[in-house]
């Protein structure tokens, strides 16, 4: 089976959390552990890993926490699955091409190329701004997180200022 590792799924998962949230959230990190189901010290690394992708922003102290480093329709699934994985390929040779001495005349090889291709463009134009609209339960369920008090820094979406 091809896919994603689990490192990836919850990094997709703490950036959509994010992304739920009004613009300018922070969070603590335990926070999002816990409404996301996710083991906290794989959350840590994987908050790490997306800081320094630029993906998220971290601050220190009593007003502190995890928010997302640019707008959530800024940010795509793709930027996160190559800041956890390193890039998609769908075979060792579309990444490169010395692993196979036949690639070059491989008629299954530009196959690879071109799959691989596509699912990086879908990927990179998968926002987290649209898959935070998707579903009837599953924003009114981060909206009543942010209810109750968990959220720094941002009033609840659609309030105004």
């Amino acid at each position: 089976m091809l896919g994603i590792s689990r490192q990836t799924d919850y990094a997709a998962r703490v950036v959509l959390h994010l992304a739920c949230l009004a613009p300018g959230a922070k969070v603590p990190i335990a926070d999002i552990a816990k409404h996301r189901m996710l083991p906290l010290d794989f959350v840590r690394r994987i908050v790490g890993d997306l800081v320094k992708a630029g993906v998220l922003a971290t601050s220190r102290g009593s007003g502190g926490g995890v928010s997302l480093a640019r707008p959530a329709e800024d940010i795509s699934l793709g930027e996160v699955v190559l800041a956890m994985e390193g890039g998609v390929a769908l075979n060792h040779c579309v990444s490169d091409r010395r692993v196979c001495p036949l690639a070059s005349a491989c008629p299954v090889q530009s196959v690879w190329v071109d799959a691989t291709r596509v699912l990086e463009d879908y990927l990179a134009s998968v926002r987290f701004d649209a898959l935070a609209k998707r579903g009837d339960i599953h924003q009114p369920a981060h909206l009543r997180v942010q209810e109750i008090g968990r959220v720094r820094g941002a009033a609840p979406k659609g309030a105004l200022a």
